[in-house]
């Protein structure tokens, strides 16, 4: 099995997100001790946004592009092919302003790629990145489950079943910022949670 972690909070160290998605590999490791772990930091290692040298970079044909925009592309498909390759994702998701941080809009748009990634037919858009797990480690301040302020759940099922991922797993650790004792009541909520996904 192999495992991609991404950690998408703007902080590299000390995020209730992280600390989240490192729990959710944890138990994947402990069940399956010969898998192998990738780690992606979108903090330490931020990638390019989606700009206009981008598109037009994306929207050049490969034998066309410069050398800027050839290794613009390459950028991009380091991410596509690191995706393609595993059998697990775990995102790390902070909520930012009710939404995801820009640093996981960011590497969705770049693994997000008609013909790649997905594609459009007869029936509609199919996607093409198939037969994944998908584990989505969501940390938040206040309480947003199931109300009509999460913004993040129904963008991430919907861009994530777009591409094929439609195996999701929601992990939650909520009222983080409502003291100690509400933060430790989400974490040990949050480990429950794994206990019965992983039993």
């Amino acid at each position: 099995m192999k495992i991609l972690q991404i950690n998408a909070s703007a902080r590299s160290a000390g995020a209730n997100s992280t600390r989240l998605a490192d729990a959710v590999t944890a138990r994947l490791l402990a069940a399956n001790p010969q898998a192998v772990v990738e780690l992606r930091d979108l903090a330490a290692n931020p990638h390019p946004v989606l700009d206009e040298p981008a598109l037009g970079a994306l929207f050049t044909p490969a034998d066309q592009r410069t050398p800027a925009q050839a290794d613009r592309v390459a950028l991009d498909d380091a991410l596509i092919a690191q995706v393609q390759a595993v059998d697990v994702i775990v995102l790390g998701v902070p909520m930012y302003n009710f939404g995801v941080p820009v640093q996981l809009k960011t590497w969705i748009d770049a693994i997000a790629r008609a013909g790649v990634t997905f594609r459009y037919t007869a029936n509609g858009p199919e996607g093409l990145l198939k037969g994944k797990k998908v584990y989505v480690a969501l940390a938040r301040g206040g309480l947003y489950r199931d109300t009509p302020a999460d913004s993040q759940v129904p963008y991430l099922k919907s861009v994530l079943a777009f591409l094929g991922l439609t195996d999701v797993e929601f992990i939650y650790a909520e009222g983080l910022a409502l003291g100690a004792e509400s933060a430790d009541k989400a974490f040990a909520e949050a480990d429950a949670h794994l206990d019965q996904l992983f039993a």
